[in-house]
């Protein structure tokens, strides 16, 4: 089994999420008491979060290939970024290393196409529905990139930050969202992306007006994916 590097604590309830999925994954596979080889870097995302507002890309984006390096010398055979918008330095943090970084934009993109979804709503942070890397690499997959309008951006930005990221799931919030997926299925939206890795704690994509894709399980299942490629497991997959 080759080992997973994860750099997570953007935020750490997401984290878990990762953790957990990447675990039951594992064991799903193997069966018994099989779990996944992980190798986590959790970062004070108070730190993260004060080079987004200000900007400053260029250190995160040192602040997480750091983080990378040291991973690759524990042991790591892969990187994730645990997180959609950190996803905008990816291309920098994978310079760092010479293991493989798995994008997480990659990975949604080619499960969109495989089930035919090529018009999907985005709900994420603000950094990543108007910084305009997450739809140029979506773009080039041959998927149209949809974002909601600027007050639902914002209240989609909020609800992530005052929020979730914060472990406070609200009832009124999840109206909201679904309010903003129903709005975008009006327009022409085909499916919805759940493109902050927080955005599954109050939103179910089986349960939603529109094909849902959660990109933190998505992303979870390649480095499983990737961890037991070339292995015979004890139990069918």
């Amino acid at each position: 089994m080759r080992t997973i590097g994860l750099i997570g604590g953007m935020s750490f309830e997401s984290s878990a999420v990762y953790y957990r999925q990447i675990n039951e994954t594992v064991r799903a596979k193997l069966g018994g008491l099989a779990s996944a080889e992980v190798i986590m870097h959790s970062v004070n995302f108070e730190e993260i979060v004060a080079l987004q507002k200000a900007g400053r890309w260029d250190q995160a984006a040192d602040r997480l290939a750091r983080a990378a390096e040291g991973l690759e010398r524990a042991g790591a055979d892969c990187i994730l970024i645990g997180t959609n918008t950190m996803h905008l330095v990816a291309d920098e943090v994978a310079a760092r290393v010479s293991i493989p970084l798995i994008n997480i934009i990659d990975e949604t993109a080619t499960s969109l196409i495989r089930n035919g979804a090529r018009r999907p709503l985005l709900l994420a942070t603000r950094y990543t529905m108007e910084h305009g890397f997450y739809a140029k690499r979506m773009a080039s997959h041959g998927v149209d990139v949809m974002v909601p309008d600027a007050d639902g951006r914002t209240a989609t930005h909020d609800i992530i930050f005052d929020e979730l990221c914060a472990g406070s799931i609200k009832d009124c919030s999840r109206e909201k969202l679904l309010a903003i997926i129903e709005k975008a299925r009006s327009e022409g939206a085909d499916s919805v992306i759940l493109g902050c890795t927080e955005i599954c704690l109050i939103l179910d994509p089986a349960k939603l007006p529109l094909p849902g894709y959660d990109s933190t399980t998505i992303h979870a299942d390649a480095a499983v994916a990737f961890a037991l490629e070339g292995m015979s497991g004890r139990k069918a997959a």
